[in-house]
């Protein structure tokens, strides 16, 4: 294995110094790879039935009624009291996931009226439809992830190419850039969502591209400060002499300075990211209705007031992962700090 460079190794370092951020690291690292497989842990469909002397895997493959005895030829319903006595005459056994409901499966046998509280069959109740809230902050958990990652590396993307041409060039393109920015971060981001959220039916790529249209603005003066800084040093002027292209000395000489500065920018976007998709579900006009949704699980808990375990489960999940990011973005942050130094 290649080693480190002494910087590299220096940093890393010293964000393993920082106990806080190194644990949260693994700790949101863990709870993310185990949200990963959410339908696994938490799915209305079996992991294995055995029938027939058969083995089944409903998780993964999609089989009709009349495989397990019964009348249709459409999808078993795998908690249909019928289908399991079919499977269980032959001898045969199902295998359910630790948590045996979907983030939208509706459980149909709850002894109260929705929502209901905790029980041993659902762990942190159900919402007023009758979904299981726990299955939904799982669901929820990885559906902000995963939105507020791509969301962060497609921004980061626009963001430092942008800052790049702007500080490189300067001049009347910085000028005409830094007049578009402002005009363009003028434009009221909620009243354009609700405009389009009345033409069509937001979803995830639809919701993820309109945000990438304003997001990507958070690293532009970030990285055009630095390359402004960096086109005048000499190593730059003596590129440019030898014939070297523009977008090399961009590239290969200016840019893994600026993108120091950018790293530690990362997590406190993936934050805000997360945070304004959360905004949206909550105020409804995020992904669409029955999606797992923390922002609705919030807005459930707000419009459920006699229901405590809908607004402290949202507030729980979402409170855990933004402080996780937080500390990790903190540890980033002091290990690029050439000032900081921890032994």
């Amino acid at each position: 294995m290649k080693p480190l460079k002494p910087m590299n190794a220096r940093r890393l370092e010293n964000f393993r110094a920082n106990r806080r951020g190194y644990f949260s690291l693994w700790i949101f690292l863990c709870i993310f790879l185990v949200t990963l497989f959410a339908e696994v842990i938490a799915n209305d469909k079996p992991l294995v039935i055995q029938h027939d002397g058969e083995f089944y895997s409903p998780v993964f493959m999609t089989y009709p009624e009349t495989t397990f005895g019964g009348d249709f030829p459409t999808e078993a319903d795998y908690r249909d009291p019928f289908i399991i006595e079919q499977i269980e005459a032959t001898g045969g056994w199902i295998l359910w996931p630790l948590i045996p409901y979907a983030h939208d499966t509706i459980n149909f046998n709850l002894n109260v009226p929705a929502p209901s509280p905790p029980t041993t069959d659902n762990w942190l109740g159900t919402d007023d439809q009758g979904r299981d809230v726990l299955a939904r902050a799982i669901y929820g958990f990885r559906i902000s992830v995963l939105f507020g990652l791509v969301l962060t590396l497609f921004s980061s993307i626009v963001g430092v190419a942008a800052g790049a041409v702007q500080g490189y060039f300067g001049g009347t393109t910085d000028l005409l850039f830094q007049r578009f920015i402002e005009i363009w971060s003028g434009l009221p981001v909620l009243f354009l969502l609700i405009i389009l959220a009345s033409i069509v039916e937001p979803n995830f790529w639809w919701l993820l591209g309109i945000m990438l249209l304003f997001s990507w603005m958070a690293l532009v003066g970030v990285v055009r400060a630095e390359f402004l800084r960096a086109r005048n040093f000499d190593y730059v002027r003596a590129a440019r002499a030898l014939g070297v292209s523009d977008i090399t000395i961009m590239y290969r000489h200016i840019l893994p300075n600026a993108m120091v500065a950018t790293v530690t920018f990362l997590p406190f976007i993936l934050n805000g990211s997360i945070t304004t998709l959360t905004a949206l579900d909550f105020i409804g006009f995020g992904l669409p209705p029955g999606s797992a949704s923390l922002g609705e699980l919030l807005n459930q808990g707000k419009a459920n007031m006699q229901a405590p375990w809908l607004g402290l489960t949202a507030f729980s999940v979402l409170a855990i992962m933004l402080s996780l990011l937080i500390f990790i973005g903190e540890a980033v942050r002091d290990a690029f700090d050439p000032r900081k130094t921890f032994r």
